[in-house]
């Protein structure tokens, strides 16, 4: 074999092994990109999903309290306790089902102020039944329920604004 003979072969694999190379490059290349593509799905997913958890607590929470002050309302209305009652235990209900799901997605910086709230809603709701049953315990009366919710709906507020500064949303309020 001649030496051009084998410098044509080794052209001829130079060629090919050049064209084998940049393939491979390109398909590392596509490769890199889908994944980067697949994990940026994934957290927007992820991000939407823990979006609609903070909407769902967010929603039941208000319920919930909007149930507790229509009970505390209807003590002096008998006509309309029944199904006032259901509304709220409905309520309590839903807050306990979104609640447990949250406990298991929610920071710790969200879910310490959720978990205020719904320690609070579960003790205003113990208070209206009782006072509802006739049961009531020294110091609960109508008076301390409302001081109760009102001071709930500012726990609810600052569990909002933790929710909102979690999704960046807060840095949309400063104009960042």
């Amino acid at each position: 074999m001649g030496t051009a003979t084998v410098a044509a072969v080794v052209g001829v694999v130079g060629t090919l092994l050049s064209a084998l190379l940049t393939q491979r490059a390109a398909d590392r290349s596509r490769q890199r990109e889908q994944e980067r593509a697949e994990e940026l799905w994934e957290r927007r997913s992820e991000a939407l999903e823990l979006r609609a958890c903070y909407v769902a607590l967010n929603t039941v929470a208000r319920h919930y309290l909007a149930a507790l002050t229509d009970q505390l309302h209807a003590l002096d209305r008998e006509t309309d306790l029944p199904s006032v009652r259901q509304r709220l235990t409905a309520a309590r209900d839903q807050h306990r089902e979104v609640y447990a799901e949250a406990q298991m997605r929610l920071p710790e910086r969200v879910l310490g102020p959720a978990a205020t709230v719904s320690h609070d809603l579960g003790a205003l709701y113990g208070m209206v039944r009782r006072l509802d049953d006739g049961t009531a315990r020294p110091g609960e009366s109508p008076a301390a329920v409302e001081r109760g919710i009102d001071a709930l709906w500012e726990r609810l507020r600052e569990m909002r604004r933790q929710m909102r500064a979690d999704l960046g949303a807060a840095r949309a309020d400063s104009g960042r």
